[in-house]
């Protein structure tokens, strides 16, 4: 995990607002979507930045892709954190 690209994922505030959407539920892109006022296209490359620094992670159904929040990132996040506030 490299804490730059995580913070880089975060600096967004649309972004921040998917995971903020996706910490109540799973979801898929229209259901997204719909929460936002922002294109599909904006959408896509908003998740693709969250799936490259590892804070969001996705499965197929079916056609569907479900999103979903990676808890864990955020907690080695926080890990490092608390290493640079000792």
């Amino acid at each position: 995990m490299s804490i730059s690209k995580t913070f880089h994922a975060l600096s967004d505030q649309n972004r921040q607002k998917i995971l903020e959407i996706l910490s109540k539920k799973e979801s898929q892109v229209n259901d997204i979507l719909s929460k936002l006022n922002i294109t599909g296209a904006s959408l896509s490359h908003h998740l693709g930045v969250l799936k490259n620094a590892n804070l969001v992670s996705s499965r197929r159904e079916g056609q569907k892709i479900i999103y979903s929040i990676n808890m864990s990132v955020f907690e080695e996040i926080l890990k490092s954190l608390k290493k640079i506030i000792k």
